[in-house]
């Protein structure tokens, strides 16, 4: 193998493994679980190249080694004494195996049917039945009160729509730092979805660690047109991101993902 191929390969890895790292945090709930998949990945990768080499993509190679990984974990939860991550795991039981994996690969990495059946090993029938089945599962499953923090009118009344649709309650829309931390001290959300810039300039991520300093055990879902500079391996991070500009398909998947977890990591801004 010349110097140069293993130089590009490690390039395309390293270009990729910001999205590996979000895919992980959605599928786990948390940053510090999702992130030991990832690194258990690339060691992996070390040892034996061949399926990254092999792919179509090396994007796709990298998602296959994950979930090579991820099968022989057996794809668990976090679980400890963790009551919130317990109850994940009871709806967890309720669902299709492989459903969520198909869903989160499809909706939020964008991954189409061809490129998850080859990262998951299954044939596109196979993984169109887990697609249809991951929506209905899940958005049955979790329903609650959700906070949206967003200053564009257009993005927020296209978020409140979309929530609203699969069965949740938006308790209002905060366009500004201040407005959002009076708006979850009337209300108390389940979940919090959150721009990054905010009306007045003030930070999506500085009001959410304001509002869990008052609420514990709420899950965030951040949005950002640059999710990989939110994922630069410094601590606190987020484990749930929406790229700008998101489609429906991607709220809704992260929204129902999210549901089922009842704690997040937030930025310090």
């Amino acid at each position: 193998m010349s110097a140069s191929a293993t130089f590009d390969l490690t390039s395309a890895i390293a270009a990729d493994l910001p999205f590996l790292r979000r895919y992980a945090r959605a599928l786990t709930g948390s940053q510090d679980s999702g992130d030991r998949y990832a690194a258990a990945t690339l060691e992996s990768i070390l040892i034996e190249d061949t399926p990254v080499r092999e792919a179509s993509t090396p994007r796709i190679g990298l998602f296959h080694c994950f979930h090579r990984v991820w099968a022989s974990a057996g794809a668990p939860l976090e679980t400890d004494d963790d009551i919130l991550a317990k109850r994940a795991q009871v709806h967890m039981a309720g669902l299709t195996p492989n459903s969520r994996e198909a869903l989160l690969l499809h909706a939020i990495e964008g991954f189409d049917r061809p490129a998850i059946a080859e990262i998951m090993d299954h044939d596109e029938a196979e993984v169109q039945s887990l697609l249809d089945a991951a929506i209905r599962e899940m958005e049955a499953s979790v329903t609650g009160k959700v906070m949206v923090i967003e200053d564009e009118a257009i993005i927020a009344m296209d978020i409140v729509d979309i929530v609203g649709q699969i069965g949740h309650k938006v308790t209002g829309v905060a366009r500004t730092h201040r407005e959002a931390v009076e708006l979850a001290a009337r209300e108390r959300p389940d979940l919090i979805l959150s721009d990054i810039q905010l009306a007045d300039d003030s930070s999506g991520i500085e009001a959410v660690n304001d509002i869990l300093a008052q609420f514990e055990d709420i899950p965030v879902i951040f949005i950002t047109a640059f999710p990989e500079r939110l994922l630069t391996g410094d601590k606190p991070e987020p484990a749930f991101l929406i790229t700008k500009p998101f489609s429906e398909e991607q709220v809704r998947s992260a929204v129902s993902q999210a549901m089922f977890f009842a704690s997040t990591e937030t930025l310090h801004a």
